[in-house]
């Protein structure tokens, strides 16, 4: 519990989040400012969100992820579950909501959608079991349903494929992951 507290925490930090800016060095020391995205390391595996940009099928995933500030966070050590819908699976969302999100000002509800996204722990699809509960990093839950093999997230949205990261692992998925209203 206290982990995920201190995830979503951090997960909220503002952070340089264009992964294309070289690093900057410290006059003083030497050292390198920003987060793991600022890495340049072309020999190891690739975390959740460099995978992510190399995905053609990611670029509103990612344009989101820069928009809510959450790429230092997902470049961190993790590990994570991500569950990353595709570009079309944003699309399939009623008309004008992915704008909205995306609109100056609405950055904490485009974060709670993408940390609905988020699960601390790697977890492979094989060891989803039917009816199990995933704690999310913005605290709501995902119930996941196991039918021959494939897994299914709140009734909706269906893991199409799995892709280990060096911080965890991404499982595309279908459709966008829409949080519960929150309770008053």
């Amino acid at each position: 519990m206290c982990a995920a507290i201190f995830v979503a925490g951090s997960m909220s930090c503002n952070s340089p989040t264009d992964s294309s800016e070289a690093p900057k060095a410290s006059a003083d020391s030497g050292a390198v400012s920003g987060g793991q995205e600022k890495v340049n390391d072309n020999e190891s595996a690739k975390d959740i969100v460099k995978i992510a940009i190399s995905s053609k099928d990611h670029t509103t995933l990612v344009e989101a992820l820069k928009k809510a500030d959450l790429v230092t966070s997902l470049s961190n050590a993790g590990p994570f579950t991500v569950f990353a819908p595709t570009n079309e699976a944003f699309s399939k969302l009623p008309p004008g909501t992915l704008d909205n999100l995306m609109k100056d000002g609405n950055q904490e509800a485009l974060r709670n959608v993408l940390q609905y996204h988020v699960c601390l722990a790697a977890q492979k699809a094989e060891s989803f079991q039917d009816g199990q509960v995933l704690g999310m990093v913005n605290g709501d839950n995902v119930t996941l349903s196991v039918k021959d093999g494939k897994v299914t997230l709140n009734n909706n949205a269906h893991i199409i494929s799995s892709i280990p990261a060096s911080n965890g692992i991404i499982h595309i998925v279908d459709a966008v992951l829409i949080p519960p209203p929150a309770k008053k």
